[in-house]
């Protein structure tokens, strides 16, 4: 009961949704998504961090930057499930739209000027 508790907790806020979907094409660096959400990257790292808690992303740290994915096969199949849904509910949807169009001009941003300019340096 206490996953799926986590999961539908994680899953009832609409930044972490946003996030969860911003992941659809692959892994992405805090940086990036902290650019797309237009939020802090302290507040960004606490909305991955309750997903990651869930299940519903998976995390790698590469020297000093985090990166988030969906969970691959070996998660939960309630997370993966959960994901799913998730991704098959929101298809079509005008502000996921948005955030696709905007998260193809962030990925064409040079990755360690975003960084940079995240962190404050």
């Amino acid at each position: 009961m206490k996953d799926f508790l986590n999961i539908t907790k994680a899953l009832a806020d609409e930044n972490r949704l946003r996030m969860l979907m911003a992941l659809q094409g692959g892994e992405q660096c805090v940086c990036r998504i902290a650019e797309l959400m237009g939020l802090a990257m302290s507040t960004v790292s606490k909305h991955l961090s309750i997903l990651y808690q869930a299940g519903l992303v998976s995390a790698r740290k590469e020297g000093r930057w985090m990166y988030y994915s969906l969970p691959g096969k070996d998660a939960p199949t309630a997370a993966r499930e959960a994901v799913a849904l998730v991704r098959r509910s929101l298809v079509g949807n005008e502000r996921i739209a948005a955030d696709a169009k905007r998260l193809k001009k962030v990925l064409a941003m040079d990755l360690s000027e975003l960084c940079k300019r995240q962190c404050g340096n």
